[in-house]
């Protein structure tokens, strides 16, 4: 009988190879019972002596010997196996539990040094138009601006700090910082006249802090 090696992690392949030997064991099991079975029903314990006290000799008295001595055996091999197959699972399923707990503070750990290193936004894009400088750069809606131009969180007041940095900068580009999904995205944005109207063809909303 295969014993587990207590110097590396439990498989799941370990615990399926436990099962089919414990299959293989209660399958031998029963085989014996099935022999006792055919020994004029005899069984465990049933006396092999007749009422005189003499061997019976209506059945194979070493057969019913052997069976019985392969079933204690083999019922004791169960009760060990079944042993380790419950060790198995629970050390499997402790593991799992623990690679869980880790993944889930490795994660919050993430999101928590990824917020840290994010800028303050200040402002948000709720509408792109299909075609106009703003779309055409990849400025996208929901995005939030953390940088626009000249203009962040410290100097930002209303939405006419960003008219008047896009008003002096038409026709020339735009550094435009935002923050998309969790990370900061880069944009390079280039006011200018277009067929739809303003020079960039979004709207931009500020953001209640």
């Amino acid at each position: 009988m295969a014993q587990l090696d207590g110097s590396r992690p439990v498989t799941i392949s370990d615990v399926q190879e436990l099962v089919k030997q414990k299959d293989e064991l209660e399958a031998q099991i029963k085989a014996c019972y099935e022999l006792l079975e055919g020994q004029k029903g005899v069984g465990m314990n049933e006396p092999l002596v007749d009422a005189e006290g003499f061997p019976r000799d209506d059945i194979d008295l070493y057969q019913v010997r052997t069976a019985r001595h392969n079933i204690i055996c083999l019922q004791n091999d169960h009760k060990a196996l079944m042993k380790q197959v419950e060790e198995a699972l629970h050390q499997l399923h402790a593991r799992e539990k623990e690679k869980h707990a880790r993944d889930e503070a490795e994660a919050l750990a993430e999101a928590m040094s990824q917020n840290q290193s994010l800028p303050q936004a200040f402002a948000k894009v709720n509408a792109v138009t299909p075609g106009s400088p703003a779309s055409i750069s990849g400025l996208q809606v929901d995005d939030e601006i953390v940088e626009f131009g000249s203009v962040n969180i410290n100097n930002f007041q209303n939405l006419q700090n960003i008219a008047t940095v896009v008003q002096h900068s038409e026709g020339r580009p735009l550094s435009v910082t935002v923050i998309r999904s969790g990370k900061k995205v880069y944009v390079g944005l280039t006011p200018k006249r277009w067929a739809g109207k303003g020079l960039l063809g979004c709207n931009i909303i500020p953001l209640q802090r």
